[in-house]
């Protein structure tokens, strides 16, 4: 049984993760860790918990807190994993980090990459970072194993683009210099805390582009895009928020090489994906949206061929706070841990 700590657990990452864990047959939640709402059962925060988890939210001082674990997840701010990590490990645990602490494993890296988010401090554990993994399985799964120690999940728009668009990287399809990111999220990306922009009468029946400046993603995106096809990539990326709960859409764009056909192209990215649990493939006609993720660790690409323009379009579809949080987390927590890949994982959701 692996027993798990969850930091930051009063958070939607905390509480996805704490309903994914739920349900896992080999995973026990050991403690539950918050500076926010010390002393509150979990319950009654999310009160859809009650029966199922009413285990107390306590503070990191807590002696309880600090007892040692298999796995740590820190659904905390980028900042708090680099100082706390290290301490963890010691104690025996593994972690997985939903910040941008440990996406990049070189102390450069992550410099170019807190830069960009306006960070001026140095990684606080430097010497951790060679050993950090970057938490996108379908692409790092032989890195991520038993000895895997650190683990840096992805962000949520980077999954839903990077999966959609490394079939077409990866085999020569596109002109790199062309390619185009256009996406929209659900106002749950913002977190819990409130703030005056997603106060329900600002947000509601309100859509806006943002972060036009730069989205912190667009660093992971370039990265992992770029390590594919072994030459330097940039990419256009619009994030938008949508009034809607849950849910990213991305619709990724690149020129083509050459003529292909929407058949030849979809054959291509369900023979890349043919070992991937969570990645199905559908046809441009598929009657697929984003309802049909949510709740869910899938991501639902449609490929679509505009052979007027002769341009690639593919639609990109997760559930922010699964398959975009939580439930890669636990991918990646299965993973490291020696469990199979799609424990707690293999749920249809809901519909509608």
């Amino acid at each position: 049984m692996v027993k798990v700590k969850i930091v930051g657990a009063g958070g939607y990452g905390g509480v996805g993760i704490t309903e994914l864990l739920l349900g896992h047959p080999q995973a026990k939640i050991n403690a539950l860790v918050d500076v926010e709402n010390p002393g509150t059962p979990i319950s009654k925060l999310y009160p859809h918990l009650a029966g199922f988890c009413d285990m107390m939210v306590i503070d990191p001082a807590d002696p309880k807190a600090n007892e040692p674990v298999d796995v740590v997840f820190f659904s905390t701010p980028d900042g708090v994993g680099m100082k706390l990590a290290e301490n963890e490990l010691k104690k025996g645990a593994k972690v997985v980090d939903y910040s941008g602490d440990f996406r990049f494993n070189n102390a450069q890296s992550y410099a170019d990459y807190a830069k960009r988010i306006g960070k001026t401090d140095a990684h606080a554990s430097p010497a951790l970072l060679p050993q950090s993994v970057y938490g996108l399985a379908e692409l790092h799964r032989k890195e991520l194993n038993t000895n895997t120690k650190v683990v840096g999940n992805p962000g949520c728009f980077a999954v839903s683009c990077i999966l959609g668009l490394s079939p077409a990287v990866k085999n020569d399809l596109i002109e790199i210099t062309s390619i185009i990111c256009d996406c929209k999220t659900g106002v749950s990306g913002a977190g819990k805390k409130p703030a005056p922009t997603f106060h329900y009468p600002a947000r509601y029946d309100h859509m806006n582009a943002y972060k036009l400046s730069g989205h912190q993603h667009v660093f992971e995106i370039e990265r992992e895009l770029g390590l594919m096809s072994g030459k330097d990539i940039k990419v256009t990326f619009t994030s938008q928020v949508v009034p809607v709960c849950r849910g990213i859409m991305s619709t990724l764009y690149g020129t083509l090489k050459n003529k292909k056909t929407e058949a030849e192209v979809l054959a291509l990215y369900k023979e890349f994906y043919k070992n991937d649990k969570f990645v199905r493939v559908f046809e441009s006609t598929a009657p697929v949206g984003s309802p049909h993720v949510r709740g869910t660790n899938f991501c639902n690409l449609v490929v679509s061929v505009d052979e007027r323009t002769n341009r690639l379009r593919i639609v990109s579809y997760i559930d922010n706070l699964v398959k975009g949080q939580a439930g890669s987390a636990l991918q990646n927590m299965n993973l490291i841990c020696g469990l199979p890949e799609n424990m707690g994982l293999e749920r249809p959701g809901m519909f509608p």
